[in-house]
């Protein structure tokens, strides 16, 4: 068994905490993640996927912990569905937007928001394409956005552990910080003017926005400075899906 150390709070911000036991298995079988703490109730019955996961934890040389059921369930919170289990794995790639603008260098960045996307399997799927796209970051807000939970993991198909997650209080917030250091906001509207495949080069810092599935983007930050662009639409079709235009600005931003 690993030697524990504490994490700072920087570091805990970093952690994703999964849950369920084939989740738990295929996360310990991925070589890719960096897995730190296994948590098991008590009242487990031994054998079975369970034994697996014990032997794929140890095999890791991972701290495993033993909670009741009440202590597991604060640490999944999900005690409905954690099945008595539950892991904690690093996120190298997260990191808080002020870690990230305290390091700003003059290279071109491009960063991607979600305004009021609530949906989990849209916020998973944007993150994938950003992170397959190489987007610089993707803002992710603790009131505004779904949780990092099983159901934006696996609409990601797992790259949350590995795309450049930017955690944030607020979007509002943040897309302030950022204004207040050289990025231009880029808001996509369906009435913009300007259509996002019009040619005009991006600014060398460069935030775009994506409203939410029902309300699109809020009043508060259509009222910062910045520039509305559009996606085009023909045959009568009023919208594409946040996931669509999500990827479609990430490879645009990312080429330029």
């Amino acid at each position: 068994m690993s030697e524990f150390r504490k994490p700072d709070r920087q570091e805990r911000r970093r952690f994703l905490t999964i849950y369920g036991r084939k989740a738990v298995l295929e996360a310990l079988q991925d070589r890719q993640m960096d897995c730190r703490i296994l948590h098991i109730a008590k009242s487990n019955r031994s054998g079975g996927i369970l034994r697996e996961i014990q032997d794929a934890a140890l095999a890791k040389g991972l701290d495993c912990r033993e909670h009741s059921r009440e202590e597991l369930a604060r640490i999944s919170r999900n005690g409905r569905q954690d099945q008595g289990v539950a892991l904690d794995v690093y996120c190298q790639a997260m990191r808080e937007l002020d870690d990230y603008l305290d390091a700003l260098s003059d290279a071109p960045q491009r960063i991607l928001a979600l305004d009021g996307v609530t949906n989990p399997q849209n916020m998973g799927m944007v993150i994938r394409s950003a992170a397959a796209a190489g987007i610089d970051g993707v803002l992710y807000a603790d009131r505004g956005n779904p949780a990092l939970g099983p159901l934006v993991i696996k609409a990601s198909a797992g790259t949350v552990f590995r795309a450049p997650l930017l955690r944030c209080q607020t979007l509002l917030q943040a897309s302030k910080s950022l204004c207040g250091s050289g990025f231009v906001l880029y808001r996509l509207q369906a009435d913009a003017a300007r259509t996002l495949f019009d040619g005009q080069p991006f600014a060398q810092r460069a935030l775009f926005v994506l409203g939410g599935e029902s309300d699109g983007i809020s009043r508060e930050l259509s009222s910062l400075p910045g520039e509305n662009l559009s996606i085009p639409m023909a045959n009568g079709v009023e919208s594409l899906n946040v996931a669509v235009s999500g990827a479609l600005v990430a490879y645009l931003a990312a080429m330029q």
